[in-house]
């Protein structure tokens, strides 16, 4: 099948060369470019896309403004945003959580030989955006009943980790929002973004929570009430020092296709916290987790996993529930109920 992408971008040089990079890519299609906000929007009514890339800072009509309207369409395109963190990542982030469904990083020197440095990465992700379920389509499969729960076993958690990918803003954002300022247990985050934005993306859900949600720095402490995300680039690890619970960043393992990853977590809670610890692994594409989740079984923890039918990509989740290794799943707005029961 092949995808038909749409190209929105201010810059009619940046315009030129995505449309080059695409147009080479086996599968992909541009049917067309646009300027601005309101460019795009009639483009879109008369094209009908599958995926759209995405600049934020245009006239007219912003990209953020643009994807409020595109919320409205009963089947709208899925988005990857094109950005430079820095200087627009706050508005990378807020398209995230507004339902685009992935990032690439844009050079901030529009040398032509800096985008095409993005080329690998925009074609990958335009190709995954396009198998990313639309959001229409996952509030019809949330409403629909979900299955009986597992038998849950006996437990008691006391630190949270949750792995996520592609739709991971969206999803911490719903995850966390509905988490009690009282929530018992610390709780620790690897999200897959490209490095620069995971401050922002800290600040926005911590506006948007009651609990305190920062970027990790190397020797913070794992405290009820915090929810640290992993800082891009860098692996999250947990250790204890005496009485203290400490976040500790690293490069190492070099060789992850992800830093952060959600392996590299999930493996260090299970060494450090065993029994006492439960993984949460959410929409994603790939299968980052599913040996983080077969060490934190192994360890007498409790692995949880995001049903298909709220997951903008049922990727991570599945890898980890076909190898029976989730012990419940649950659409997202049901796992904090879910949650309650260990913690």
């Amino acid at each position: 099948m092949t995808l038909r992408v749409l190209v929105v971008d201010d810059s009619a040089f940046a315009r030129k060369v995505l449309r080059k990079v695409l147009s080479d890519a086996e599968g992909l299609e541009v049917v067309g470019t646009a300027r601005d906000g309101l460019d795009a929007l009639e483009r879109v009514a008369e094209l009908k896309p599958d995926v759209i890339t995405l600049d934020l800072v245009m006239p007219s009509l912003d990209g953020t403004g643009f994807l409020r309207a595109l919320s409205g369409m009963p089947d709208a395109p899925r988005v990857v945003v094109v950005s430079s963190a820095g200087t627009d990542s706050d508005l990378a982030v807020a398209a995230l959580q507004a339902g685009a469904v992935d990032l690439v990083h844009k050079p901030t020197a529009l040398a032509t030989d800096r985008l095409y440095e993005m080329s690998a990465e925009l074609v990958e992700k335009v190709r995954i955006a396009g198998r990313a379920v639309p959001r229409y389509q996952q509030e019809l499969a949330e409403a629909a009943d979900a299955p009986p729960p597992k038998p849950l076993p006996a437990t008691s958690t006391k630190l949270l980790a949750v792995g996520t990918s592609t739709g991971g803003p969206q999803a911490l954002t719903r995850l966390l929002s509905a988490l009690p300022r009282d929530f018992p247990a610390p709780v620790v985050l690897a999200l897959h973004i490209p490095a620069g934005y995971t401050e922002a993306v800290a600040k926005r859900l911590d506006s948007q929570s009651a609990l305190e949600v920062v970027e990790a720095s190397d020797g913070m402490e794992l405290v009820p009430g915090r929810a640290v995300l992993a800082r891009a680039g860098h692996h999250l690890k947990v250790a204890r020092h005496g009485a203290l619970n400490l976040v500790r960043l690293d490069r190492h393992p070099l060789g992850t296709p992800h830093h952060p990853s959600v392996d590299v977590l999930f493996q260090s809670v299970a060494e450090v916290w065993g029994r006492d610890a439960l993984g949460l692994v959410l929409t994603g594409m790939g299968e980052d987790g599913l040996q983080g989740a077969r060490a934190l079984r192994a360890a007498g923890g409790v692995v949880l996993t995001e049903a298909e039918s709220s997951c903008v990509v049922y990727g991570m989740p599945r890898a980890v529930d076909e190898a029976g290794l989730s012990n419940g799943s649950a659409p997202l707005d049901d796992l904090v109920p879910l949650l309650s029961r260990f913690v």
